[in-house]
């Protein structure tokens, strides 16, 4: 069921009470009274008590935070179970624990019968390991050598300090993790001020895979990632992000305490995140590496795992990228069975015996194994599972940029990834929970199917829900002009002359204050090169510098640009005339060799319907909502959405997308547009 928000005329004991809380909360926190955040939080709470699933669209400043922590702080004050709340990126999950909460907590503790509990959930991968810290696992870095000055005696421990210190960035970067380690109470990565590198850090934590567990390991009840989840099932708020509930959902493990109640925040990333947790990929120097770990460290004979290797190499090499329509062949299938009964026979081999119930070796070498054998598991049973081979070459799934273009003279990849994840989130997450999804773009125009049916909430036996659109505070026909350069030519590799000509010339008439969003970091980097030799204004590209240091250049100085890829697409919030001028170079669909999407259009095709327009289409029409989306960000905020893929305008899909933006004031005239930048410019409005 899909509606449009309405007052309701009654309103339940528990939505009086959450509308009571916001405004104490509201009024604590200097904020105002919104009519969509008022509708919103009612809705959230009428989810909860009835158990149907809400989809709930809320603008840019609706303060949809508030809008759902309250009922569920509201609710798990009488329940047994924690409720959940899961954010796309850690970033986020961070901003709700440490900013967020603590606000609304100030605010409203005194009208609550008792403080509210609220803890963290990470990946394992997140927190110091203790015992990788005291020497219970061996170096990862052997080809580094020795972190310290140490001479010749490659005796010393891997991380024994010596007279002289550490030498190597490295080895600066681990002392400083040792140091903190014994201050910190969380063991939290991103506690850490400054950061260290994703090198240093593997030198102090452990996969998920690669732990010893709670019961084998002698520092277990100081794990900070057991304590984590154990403070987890007291809580009564419990904040985490899409991959944990992927693993949840996907494997069954318990990595989340059990919950009745769960909002998925940035619900319009949960399929793509989904998706690249629980994604895999197998390649020859994987299965070589491990055979050397498993000999290194249990002393067995590896020779039939690179026998396996060996012949795997022979069945891929050559092998063209892309996708597999009809999937592996019998040859490729044979050797992966190879694989399969080799690296078996290997874990049962290297099984811990009483001797040495404590080897973090040991552990390593084994969870490299059981990977393995995982991979091969689904690959040989992936027609039966409706997952999707590929082969690649160093490409890699990122969820805000799909897939890295690959390099043609590396070593073949065999990837795996699920055709649909909605089944399993139908079975693993909807089903025994209250499931609130919430986004600023999660309709397209009034509907919410799309986004409904890659969660698995369309088709037979799918369970009920409601969609709300909650609307926006802001007024944005007066607020903001859409602007299609329909005159330019259709977008082909690379940026045409006459798109640069355009950016020039929208930038210019505006003076700067412009944010520029590329399809790619090589067209971001052109474009920014371009721009500089033609332009007396400061152009900032993503890549020169770190993410938060350029937004935030970019929001002190009016007059600066910032040129990027998909991470500035729906990670900038700059309010006043800093951001006056939001440019998209094209429509954001997906890679025409993403494999995986074209599997799925094709899937959707198959079946009878037009897969161009649920998978592609959709894909695009959310992400350039959310480019768009940067230009608006309060109240006072005046400017342009610049479009320079003429597609928008001309092709019959373009309504379609266009229906997901915010109702901007529309034009394709180049001479109102420049009237209109040249005002921005001259006043720099906030």
């Amino acid at each position: 069921m899909v509606e449009k928000v309405a007052a309701d005329a009654v309103e339940s004991v528990g939505e009086k009470v959450t509308l009571e809380l916001l405004d104490r909360a509201v009024a604590g926190m200097g904020g105002q009274s919104r009519a969509g955040q008022h509708e919103m939080a009612k809705h959230v709470t009428r989810a909860i008590e009835t158990g149907e699933h809400l989809l709930v669209q809320a603008g840019t400043g609706t303060g949809k935070s508030l809008a759902y922590l309250i009922p569920l702080i509201a609710h798990s004050m009488d329940s047994d179970k924690p409720t959940l709340v899961s954010t796309a990126t850690l970033a986020l999950q961070t901003q709700i624990v440490g900013r967020d909460l603590p606000r609304l907590l100030e605010t409203i503790n005194p009208a609550l019968d008792r403080p509210v509990n609220v803890a963290l959930v990470k990946g394992r991968a997140n927190y110091v390991c203790l015992q990788k810290l005291e020497g219970g696992f061996p170096s990862e870095e052997p080809s580094e050598g020795q972190l310290f000055s140490l001479g010749e005696d490659t005796s010393v421990p891997h991380f024994a300090a010596s007279m002289s210190g550490p030498q190597s960035q490295l080895g600066k970067e681990v002392v400083r993790l040792r140091e903190w380690a014994e201050k910190t109470t969380t063991g939290d990565r991103d506690e850490l001020m400054p950061g260290v590198t994703d090198r240093a850090w593997r030198q102090v934590s452990v996969t998920s895979m690669e732990c010893l567990g709670a019961q084998k390991c002698p520092v277990a009840e100081e794990c900070f990632s057991e304590l984590a989840r154990s403070r987890a099932g007291e809580a009564d708020v419990v904040v985490t992000n899409h991959a944990m509930l992927a693993v949840s959902a996907f494997e069954g493990l318990a990595v989340l305490p059990e919950y009745d109640v769960v909002v998925v925040d940035e619900a319009h990333e949960l399929q793509d995140r989904v998706t690249g947790a629980v994604s895999g990929q197998l390649s020859v120097a994987m299965v070589h590496a491990a055979a050397s770990s498993a000999r290194k460290h249990t002393a067995i004979t590896v020779d039939a795992l690179n026998a396996a290797a060996d012949s795997l190499d022979m069945a891929i090499a050559g092998v063209p990228n892309g996708l597999l329509p009809n999937g592996l062949n019998d040859e490729q299938l044979d050797c992966l069975d190879q694989l399969r009964d080799a690296t078996r026979a290997a874990l049962s081999d290297s099984k811990t015996d009483s001797s040495n119930a404590v080897d973090g070796g040991r552990q390593l070498a084994r969870s490299r194994l059981m990977l393995i054998l995982e991979l091969c598991e689904r690959m040989l049973a992936a027609k039966e599972n409706r997952e999707v081979v590929w082969f690649s070459r160093n490409s890699t799934f990122d969820p805000q940029q799909g897939y890295s273009p690959p390099d043609e003279t590396a070593p073949a990849l065999i990837n795996i990834a699920p055709l649909s994840v909605a089944g399993r989130l139908r079975e693993g997450l909807f089903a025994g929970h209250t499931v609130v999804l919430t986004s600023a773009t999660l309709a397209i125009g009034s509907a919410f199917e799309p986004a409904a049916g890659g969660l698995g909430l369309i088709g037979e036996g799918a369970p009920s829900w409601t969609g709300i659109d909650v609307g926006s505070p802001f007024d944005y026909p007066k607020q903001g002009v859409l602007y299609v350069a329909k005159h330019l030519p259709k977008p082909g590799r690379g940026t045409s002359p006459e798109a640069l000509d355009e950016l020039e010339d929208l930038i210019r008439a505006s003076g700067g204050g412009a944010l520029c969003l590329f399809s790619s970091r090589r067209a971001a980097e052109e474009a920014a090169d371009a721009m500089r030799l033609r332009l007396d204004v400061d152009i900032l590209c993503q890549g020169e510098s770190t993410m938060a240091a350029l937004v935030k250049q970019f929001a002190d100085e009016p007059d600066t640009c910032l040129f990027g890829t998909m991470s500035l697409w729906q990670g900038v919030d700059v309010p006043g005339g800093s951001c006056r001028l939001v440019v998209i170079d094209r429509i954001p669909f997906p890679r025409p060799d993403d494999p995986l999407m074209t599997a799925r259009s094709r899937a959707v095709a198959q079946s009878g319907g037009n897969g161009f327009m649920a998978v592609s289409a959709t894909h695009a029409a959310i992400r350039l909502a959310q480019g768009a989306g940067r230009l608006i960000r309060s109240t006072g905020d005046k400017g342009v959405v610049a479009v320079l893929d003429s597609r928008l305008s001309t092709e019959r899909y373009g309504g379609f997308l266009r229906a997901a933006l915010p109702p901007f004031w529309a034009t394709t005239d180049r001479t109102v547009v420049r009237g209109v930048l040249e005002r921005l410019g001259s006043t720099k409005a906030s």
